[in-house]
């Protein structure tokens, strides 16, 4: 999956906007699966989930059209700080985590993983924005979204929690759905896509 999602950032254009779109549909599609008897609020919250941060990949990446490498930059900072999160918190999790996080939407997670999470985060991001010479403010941003992808990460669980079941899906085997993979980037790609909106980078 990190190998699709990269070839699409640095290609852009068409193939990435159908990646986006068959993501945010199979994400739509979990969704409304788990939710589908709670009632159509649901479904239309479902709706805006996966559409939000399908526009702002595309915002990310195609905002400027004589601005690709930046954008591209922009766009591989979003997934980086995403994916860090996601491993360093299993990492540090596994190996030291003792103090639950939230027990009672997610038994496995730590707060010695959310610490792991943040700092994996931080110190990749920060890398890649000093290599990519993107703007300094998003040093103070990564640690702060690698935050909310945890939050998004933790909301995605209480969904399933509150459905009954382990996965969102069943599309990546010993993975789950694309709702489990793609959690924590829902908010990480839309608070980007509002940064860069406001003119801040």
């Amino acid at each position: 999956m990190i190998g699709v999602a990269l070839a699409a950032a640095l290609q852009g254009g068409d193939f990435f906007a159908l990646l986006v779109a068959a993501a945010a549909t199979a994400m739509f599609w979990e969704w409304w699966m788990l939710t589908r008897a709670w009632g159509p609020r649901w479904t239309v919250g479902g709706f805006v989930y996966a559409l939000l941060p399908a526009i702002a990949l595309l915002w990310i990446r195609e905002r400027f059209p004589d601005l690709v490498n930046a954008n591209a930059n922009l766009l591989l900072w979003v997934f980086i700080v995403t994916w860090a999160t996601d491993i360093g918190a299993y990492a540090v999790g596994r190996a030291i985590g003792r103090n639950k996080l939230a027990p009672s939407i997610s038994p496995g997670k730590t707060v010695e993983g959310l610490f792991g999470g943040i700092v994996a985060a931080g110190l990749c991001s920060a890398a890649w924005s000093v290599y990519a010479g993107l703007p300094e403010l998003l040093l103070i941003l990564a640690p702060l979204f690698a935050v909310a992808a945890q939050v998004g990460d933790l909301f995605e669980s209480w969904i399933k929690r509150r459905a009954g079941v382990k996965d969102s899906g069943h599309w990546l085997p010993g993975h789950g759905g694309l709702l489990d993979r793609l959690d924590g980037l829902v908010p990480v790609a839309v608070l980007t896509a509002l940064v860069q909106l406001s003119g801040l980078v």
